[in-house]
């Protein structure tokens, strides 16, 4: 009996280990799996990913980003075995322009989050923590900034850029600035709410009896218990950039040739008969941007479920 309560307590003893060192992130990644439908936007975005990255190096018809073999003798070819998913109309591989759509577009939505990830977390960091006067007209600068309708201002900017026709190669990096800068306001008003509660707690009560500075505060201590809704707010603005930035290239303001996007590939279905026969020089892309922003937004929905249950419905 007191041998079996001896491997009793080893058993408890062992499993109280492998819980404790199962990490936060571990407890997220364990609820994350059970979403089917999370996991399948995972894996659609990381299918896109590698597609966008690895595809054009194995690709014949590649030269550059800018430079693609031309096939003179298969001018907006349908899709066929030698160009699996047909030419446009200079004779250029639709595949291979995909693959090189896919690293603009997507680099347009990583960098351009980033951006309105930096400025909103500080802006709603210093917001929250201070409160009072400095909050009040922090916030106001921000109510007068979402004022401004986003897809109008966007496309005035991008006009501006078109009219002192900025370089191709210099015009996506202003394409990704001012879709970045135009779209911080939300998440700014998100870590303000979260750090006006946080403030009151226990933890920050330490901090202040140590003496620590403001700024070390915000972003030691503050801003670090904001990532769970910073990170999902990026995930599901990653989709919302995309979509900008196609939109944009369709009306000949975003990225223009000879740098290809999704977008732009789309923008061949401005007449008819591109729209009814010469079907896939338009659909491909359009479906690429489906899927990428669908496989976003269904990652973020379950991603936020995994870092709170609480929201859950």
């Amino acid at each position: 009996m007191a041998e079996l309560e001896k491997n009793t307590k080893k058993v408890d003893v062992k499993g109280a280990k492998k819980e404790d060192i199962m990490s936060p992130w571990k407890v997220v990644w364990h609820r994350l799996k059970r979403n089917k439908l999370a996991m399948v936007g995972l894996y659609t975005l990381l299918f896109m990913v590698l597609l966008a990255i690895f595809g054009p190096v194995v690709q014949k018809y590649a030269f550059g980003i800018t430079m693609e073999k031309i096939d003179l003798y298969n001018i907006s070819a349908p899709p066929s075995l030698k160009h699996p998913l047909g030419t446009d109309e200079v004779g250029r591989d639709i595949l291979t322009r995909l693959m090189y759509g896919g690293r603009i577009s997507l680099t347009v939505g990583i960098v351009a989050v980033s951006i309105s990830v930096l400025i909103g977390s500080v802006i709603g960091g210093i917001s929250g923590y201070y409160g009072g006067l400095i909050d009040g007209i922090i916030m106001r600068l921000v109510d007068i900034f979402m004022c401004f309708p986003f897809f109008p201002l966007l496309l005035m900017l991008a006009a501006v850029l078109s009219d002192y026709k900025v370089d191709p190669k210099y015009r996506i990096y202003f394409v990704m600035i001012i879709i970045g800068i135009l779209s911080w306001t939300g998440l700014a008003r998100l870590v303000r709410g979260q750090i006006l509660s946080l403030r009151e707690q226990e933890f920050m009560q330490a901090a202040e009896a140590l003496g620590l500075r403001d700024r070390r505060k915000i972003f030691r201590h503050l801003l670090p218990n904001t990532f769970a809704s910073i990170i999902v707010s990026a995930t599901l603005g990653i989709g919302s950039a995309i979509l900008s930035e196609s939109a944009l290239s369709y009306l000949g303001l975003g990225v223009t040739p000879p740098y290809p996007s999704w977008g732009q590939m789309v923008q061949v279905a401005t007449d008819y008969y591109a729209m009814s026969v010469e079907y896939w020089k338009w659909i491909p892309p359009g479906v690429c941007i489906f899927l990428t922003v669908m496989a976003i937004n269904l990652f973020g929905d379950g991603l936020r479920d995994a870092l709170d249950p609480k929201l859950k419905r």
